[in-house]
C-alpha cells in the first residue's frame, strides 16, 4: 500500500512542466473570461443606449407630430405676401378675467385693435390678425393682450402696436391662396423653418442611436469572425459546428497535445 502511494506521489519533469503549463493556461483562460465578460457588459450598455435614443426620438416625433406638424399642416394661411396697412384703430373694449389667487378670478377689459390691410399682389382688402391663436380667440381683434388688472397698461400696449403698424406701412403677411378666408396673418405660430428646426434634434438622435446599435453588432460579428480565423490558424481545423463542418473531439485533443 505504501509503495503504491509513494509511486503515485512521484512526479517526473514532464509532469511538472505539464502542471506549470496547465496553471498558466488556467490563468490565461480566466483573464480571457474576465475580458470577455467586461466587453459583453460594455456592449450591452451601448446597445441599451442606442435603443433608448431611438425610443426617445420616436416619442419626440409623436409629440411634435400632434402639435407643431399638425398645426402647420392644418393652417390655411400658407401664401406669403406683402401687404399695405390701410387702417389701424381701437374699436371696442372686450371683457376678460384674470387670476388673483388660487380660487380667485376678477374681471377686467382690454382694447380691441382692428387692422385692415391690402394685399399688394392681388389688391384684396383683408382684416389682419397677429397669428392663428388671435384669429381663433377673436377674429375681430388684431392682438389680444394678457388680461391685467390695470386697463391703462393694456391700452398703452395696444396703442403702441397700432402706431408701429401705421409707421411701417408695408408689412409681411400670410394669406389663404384659395381666397376663401377674409383675413390674413402677420406671423404664423409654426412656420416651415420652426418645424424643420424642431425635427432636426430627434432626427440626429435617431441617426446616432441607430449607428451605435449597428456598430456594436458589426463589432460582435467581426470578433466572432476573428476568433474563427485564429482557431483555424492555431489548429489547422475548420471552426465549430454551425459555421463549417464539425470535427471529432479526440482528433482535436490529439492535435493540441502534438503541438505542445
Amino acid at each position: 500500500m505504501f509503495l503504491w502511494a509513494g509511486t503515485k506521489g512521484v512526479q517526473g519533469p514532464g509532469n511538472q512542466r505539464r502542471t506549470i503549463y496547465q496553471k498558466i493556461r488556467e490563468y490565461d483562460v480566466l483573464d480571457k473570461r474576465k475580458t470577455v465578460t467586461a466587453l459583453k457588459a460594455g456592449e450591452d450598455r451601448a446597445v441599451l443606449l442606442g435603443l433608448s435614443m431611438v425610443l426617445f426620438s420616436a416619442v419626440t416625433y409623436f409629440i411634435l407630430g400632434i402639435t407643431m406638424v399638425r398645426a402647420y399642416r392644418d393652417s390655411v394661411w400658407t401664401e406669403e405676401s406683402s401687404c399695405t396697412v390701410l387702417n389701424s384703430s381701437i374699436i371696442a373694449e372686450i371683457n376678460c378675467s384674470y387670476s388673483c389667487g388660487a380660487e380667485c378670478r376678477r374681471s377686467s377689459r382690454y382694447p380691441c385693435l382692428q387692422v385692415f390691410i391690402s394685399v399688394n399682389s392681388s389688391g384684396r382688402v383683408l382684416q389682419l390678425s397677429h397669428n392663428e391663436e388671435a384669429q381663433e380667440a377673436n377674429p375681430e381683434c388684431f392682438y389680444i393682450p394678457k388680461c391685467r388688472k390695470e386697463y391703462s397698461v393694456s391700452h398703452a400696449l395696444v396703442t403702441d402696436i397700432s402706431e408701429r403698424l401705421k409707421a411701417y406701412g408695408q408689412v409681411p403677411c400670410y394669406c389663404d391662396p384659395t381666397g376663401q378666408q377674409d383675413s390674413a396673418l402677420l406671423t404664423r405660430l409654426y412656420g416651415r423653418r420652426a418645424v424643420l428646426s424642431s425635427l432636426l434634434w430627434p432626427t440626429c438622435t435617431l441617426v446616432m442611436g441607430t449607428l451605435i446599435v449597428a456598430m456594436v453588432k458589426l463589432t460582435q460579428y467581426l470578433s466572432i469572425l476573428c476568433e474563427q480565423i485564429s482557431r483555424i490558424k492555431r489548429t489547422g481545423l475548420p471552426p465549430r459546428a454551425g459555421t463549417l463542418h464539425s470535427v471529432d473531439g479526440t482528433k482535436f485533443n490529439r492535435l493540441i497535445l502534438d503541438r505542445l
